[in-house]
């Protein structure tokens, strides 16, 4: 529980945090932001991890010419984009055990449901994804299961890589150093957490609308 608690106050306070980093580690800050964004979204073991707010935090430094925002933006997008990959072929491994019966606990049914599911919304649904804590990690590992054609998600992969990163950079760049943003912090990641859950609600309320 105690852990819990510490990494919600990580992530509430993370530009706190993140200026202690960099005051002491410097230039390791990037390396820093790599491993934790290539983790967020690589295994699907880590969606505890910070990420909207990490690269939200990472870009209002860099408006304060502490770091630098393209390098920001080419290192994360690349730890997103790499994450993701890492994530589909430990999905597409574990799939494949599946079909051979190693896995008992993945049905095949499931899992030809699941790889039409995809081949059909598979591209919108890895692109939406990227927005949504959680889900943003879980997603490629599913389509990885499912055998999702990895050209189909290679190439939703990159749109939604370069989306997401290019979103949270810009936002922390242009406005994360108003002194409303500033005094509020707490509140601006709260707020992010709860936006970034929108899409996926409107996409179950949709979807519950079909089926009726």
């Amino acid at each position: 529980m105690n852990w819990i608690l510490s990494l919600v106050h990580f992530i509430l306070h993370i530009d706190t945090y993140l200026n202690d980093i960099i005051t002491r580690y410097g230039a390791w800050t990037y390396g820093l932001l790599f491993f934790v964004i290539f983790m967020e979204t690589g295994f699907v073991v880590t969606p505890f991890l910070p990420g909207d707010s990490l690269i939200f935090a990472a870009a209002t430094f860099a408006a304060r010419g502490t770091l630098n925002p393209w390098l920001i933006f080419i290192l994360v997008t690349v730890a997103a984009i790499s994450g993701d990959t890492a994530n589909y072929w430990i999905g597409h491994t574990i799939g494949a055990k599946a079909n051979t019966g190693e896995v008992r606990w993945i049905k095949k049914e499931y899992m030809d449901r699941t790889h039409t599911f995809f081949e059909k919304h598979g591209g919108k649904t890895i692109f939406l994804a990227r927005f949504v804590p959680i889900i943003r990690t879980f997603a490629p590992f599913v389509a990885g299961v499912s055998k999702m054609s990895y050209g189909y998600f290679i190439t939703w992969n990159l749109i939604g890589g370069v989306s997401w990163v290019a979103t949270f950079t810009l936002l922390g760049y242009f406005f994360g150093n108003i002194p409303f943003v500033q005094k509020n912090f707490e509140l601006v990641i709260i707020a992010i957490v709860l936006i970034s859950f929108i899409p996926a609600v409107m996409e179950a309320l949709k979807a519950r609308q079909d089926i009726r």
